[in-house]
């Protein structure tokens, strides 16, 4: 079998602003990475605008430093796209509602869910509570109540209202009109 050629590219690959986003995840300045590398303030300012490229052991003394592995450098980021209405649907209860999960079924920090909830519809009859940490309610349009164990909030488009996601509550559309609002769970709520 013939091996085919490979051609190196001269296309640079940027990684200058996941250097610069580990040092200030570290809490770290320039000076004190460039104390701890050997490098020079310029040489790693250079670097992190991606206006010169350091060599192999420069890159691995500043990922040990970093905390970051050179693979992570030039991995691609994992992405999920989810077109308007493309979300697979789902049913956490209620009646006259249409939820569909937006993001990734694997994304374990977070779920964002979008409901179309019909006129009059409803949560559930009985106080309920959903397994995360905490639980945003967005209202993109329309106006929904939100009832909680001890109070009850009226909510137009536009408001957002954060509770704790083990709260007990329900939900109402007390009006006439199809209500669009996003369900945000921190993390996403267990299965």
């Amino acid at each position: 079998m013939k091996a085919l050629p490979v051609e190196p590219s001269n296309i640079p690959v940027a990684i200058g602003s996941r250097i610069r986003a580990a040092r200030q995840a570290q809490r770290l300045t320039i000076e004190q990475v460039a104390d701890a590398t050997g490098l020079t303030k310029g040489f790693l300012s250079r670097v992190e605008r991606d206006l010169t490229s350091p060599s192999v052991a420069s890159l691995v003394t500043l990922c040990q430093v970093l905390s970051v592995s050179v693979g992570d450098l030039f991995a691609a980021p994992e992405t999920h796209l989810t077109k308007r209405d493309d979300g697979p649907r789902i049913s956490l209860g209620g009646q006259g509602i249409v939820e569909r999960l937006l993001t990734a079924r694997s994304e374990r920090r977070l779920q964002i869910l979008q409901a179309t909830i019909e006129p009059r519809g409803r949560g559930e009859n009985e106080l309920y509570a959903v397994d995360c940490d905490v639980d945003v309610l967005h209202v993109v349009k329309g106006r929904i109540k939100l009832i909680l164990t001890n109070e009850e909030y009226d909510l137009e488009e536009g408001d957002t209202l954060s509770f704790p996601g083990r709260e007990p509550h329900t939900w109402i559309n007390p009006t006439d009109e199809t209500v669009e609002v996003l369900w945000v769970l921190v993390p996403a709520a267990s299965r």
